[in-house]
């Protein structure tokens, strides 16, 4: 599996799935979800809030919209309040892998999760994504991206991964 750290915009991304920084209640406002709903349409968002709420740390799966992708993976790392823990933040990532790999998928593409609304520190949650992400063994996953808007939050991941791109 590769593992590749990038700067750009997630709705742009390649993927088999497009991993959505979600609150527990699924409805899809500001940061990476807004963004996902204005170019994939809001029928992600439809789809998702049918699907839940869930429980903070865990995650679903829904159609891609018009997005490039065949999936969207609601990670719902935070509750609807903003509130987030190292616990489901790590639960969100892992719970998204193991979606990818239920279906099959061959590449998924992260955001770093919690950092925006919910305010999460950028390297701590690098930190827990990399734990979960170069621990996670897959059958099928080839590869993870880690796709991130600012060039500030970009440098913070490298920092923590060490390079670009990570063979495991």
């Amino acid at each position: 599996m590769i593992v590749s750290i990038e700067q750009g915009d997630i709705t742009e991304i390649k993927a088999d799935a497009l991993v959505n920084a979600a609150n527990n209640e699924l409805w899809m406002g500001l940061g990476v979800a807004g963004a996902l709903k204005r170019k994939g349409g809001k029928e992600i968002e439809t789809e998702a809030m049918s699907k839940g709420p869930i429980k903070p740390g865990e995650a679903i799966e829904t159609t891609a919209g018009k997005l490039e992708a065949k999936y969207v993976i609601h990670a719902a790392g935070m509750r609807s309040d903003g509130f987030i823990t190292k616990e489901t933040l790590k639960n969100s990532v892992l719970n998204s892998l193991k979606i990818a790999e239920k279906l099959e998928l061959s590449s998924i593409a992260f955001p770093a999760i919690g950092t925006g609304v919910a305010g999460f520190p950028e390297k701590d949650c690098a930190k827990i994504m990399a734990e979960v992400i170069l621990n996670f063994k897959s059958n099928c996953i080839e590869e993870v991206k880690i796709v991130l808007y600012s060039e500030e939050t970009y440098k913070k991941f490298l920092q923590i991964f060490g390079k670009e791109k990570i063979e495991v």
